[in-house]
């Protein structure tokens, strides 16, 4: 993490008005949090629309805060401990991130798409884990503020940064790739989450492709070649590297030419590869995101087998197509994180396509934030739904009750069961399952449906 003297700190935050005794006082670390400080730690108060952090410092100071960022239009300043101000502390948080990463020389690569941005960062970083030091984004801290405090916690030894860009509106990408300014740019594909706030899925490859804006001169940009909206704008650019693409058809630079899937996860092989590939996570969707990571691998310098052994030792963000087993017998699908109509598709056909089980269950909830098509993309999902290879449609929440309505065009009404309340839907599920049954539960964050696989494990 940073760990630079206060009177380094200022010059890299573009500060002003520390006193000279404090110059050569080092902090341990930065935290926008004042429920979260750690000892010596550089306490930055951020500003929102309903909280202001400024009004927490004595509590971060009190828990052990060396000094404090301030700006300079907010009254009653610390007296007992060392200030910096700054005109605005959310900028100046972005600025010392930028100069801290800048400081340290790690090489960045930044991910962004609509679907699948936390598993191609998990599989870059263990690819990559190969031969550097590798840091990558944690939990969801990759917005305006999580990918800065992602850059100062990285350990001044780092050699690659894996950065995971979010966004919910033009321009967001845009400032973090501005902020990170990635020697290589991932774009896992185009989906339709935040169709509510960019109106199309062009508007999605537009926001998507400010990965870009920051992109280093001579930098690799990768991405989902077998999207029409993703081709059509990377020609409208330019780029001094020509840009690699990943897939599933043979135009792209990596593709698979065989894919064989259990519960263990998916054994492929690839273009341009001679060896097969296992990468320990479920979902044959995972395979092109594997290919990124390959693609991004092989820009660093890494050797095949080195790509190999990478994908093998994956660890994952937890709540991504994550298999468990009850004592009862029965085996849990975890993909609660996060949800799509793209996403939601693959997460059916994965258990569609696996063997071996008694019978199967899909539990879907609510997808979050698809605008004025919300009823339409979640009757599609249950349209799409074969009755020949899955048992059971249990879905959960307002909307969810429209993926019901599309199921019904093809499952018999017997098979469908609809709830708004959690606990009696989890009450159903347990008097219904038995021993070898799969079930998978996904929705949007927002439904919580973590609490039915808590539940039934």
């Amino acid at each position: 993490m940073i760990q630079n003297t206060l009177g380094e700190i200022q010059e890299m935050a573009f500060g002003r008005g520390l006193d000279k005794k404090f110059s050569d006082m080092a902090i341990n670390g930065v935290t926008t949090d004042s429920r979260n400080v750690e000892g010596d730690a550089l306490f930055i108060p951020i500003k929102g629309d309903k909280f202001n952090g400024h009004h927490f410092a004595e509590k971060a100071i009190s828990l052990g805060a060396a000094a404090v960022l301030w700006e300079e239009s907010e009254p009653n300043p610390p007296q007992n401990i060392p200030v910096i101000y700054v005109d605005d502390t959310l900028i100046a948080l972005q600025q010392l991130a930028k100069s801290y990463k800048e400081k340290i020389g790690v090489k960045v690569i930044g991910i962004t798409g609509s679907n699948g941005k936390t598993t191609t960062k998990d599989l870059v970083a263990s690819v990559l884990s190969e031969a550097y030091s590798v840091h990558k984004t944690k939990g969801n801290f990759n917005n305006h503020i999580g990918l800065p405090l992602t850059l100062l916690s990285m350990p001044q030894t780092t050699d690659v940064a894996v950065l995971e860009m979010g966004m919910s509106a033009r321009g967001e990408i845009e400032l973090l790739s501005e902020i990170a300014n990635p020697d290589a740019a991932i774009i896992t594909n185009i989906g339709e989450s935040h169709m509510a706030e960019l109106g199309s899925r062009e508007g999605i490859a537009d926001a998507k492709m400010e990965i870009i804006k920051g992109l280093s001169p001579n930098g690799q940009f990768i991405y989902f070649g077998d999207e029409l909206l993703l081709k059509e704008r990377v020609n409208q650019n330019s780029f001094s590297r020509k840009p690699v693409t990943f897939g599933k058809s043979q135009n792209n630079d990596y593709y698979p030419t065989e894919v064989e899937q259990n519960d263990k996860g998916v054994t492929f092989k690839a273009h341009p590869f001679e060896d097969s590939f296992f990468i320990p996570v479920l979902g044959e969707h995972n395979v092109w995101n594997a290919l990124a990571a390959a693609a991004a691998g092989k820009y660093f310098g890494l050797t095949e087998e080195q790509i190999k052994k990478g994908l093998a030792s994956l660890e994952m963000t937890a709540m991504r197509l994550e298999l468990s087993k009850s004592e009862n017998g029965w085996s849990i699908i975890n993909d609660a994180y996060n949800a799509s109509p793209t996403s939601m598709h693959a997460a059916v056909k994965l258990v569609e396509d696996l063997e071996g089980y008694r019978r199967k269950f899909v539990v879907l909830g609510d997808m979050l934030e698809l605008g004025s098509m919300e009823k339409q993309f979640h009757q599609e999902v249950g349209e799409k739904i074969n009755p020949d290879k899955v048992g059971f449609v249990y879905t959960y929440g307002a909307l969810g009750e429209e993926i019901a309505k599309g199921a019904k065009t093809a499952f018999p009404s017997d098979r469908i069961k609809s709830f708004t309340d959690k606990e009696a839907m989890i009450q159903d599920l347990k008097n219904h399952l038995e021993k070898n049954d799969l079930i998978l539960v996904k929705a949007s964050r927002g439904m919580k449906l973590e609490e039915v696989v808590t539940a039934l494990i």
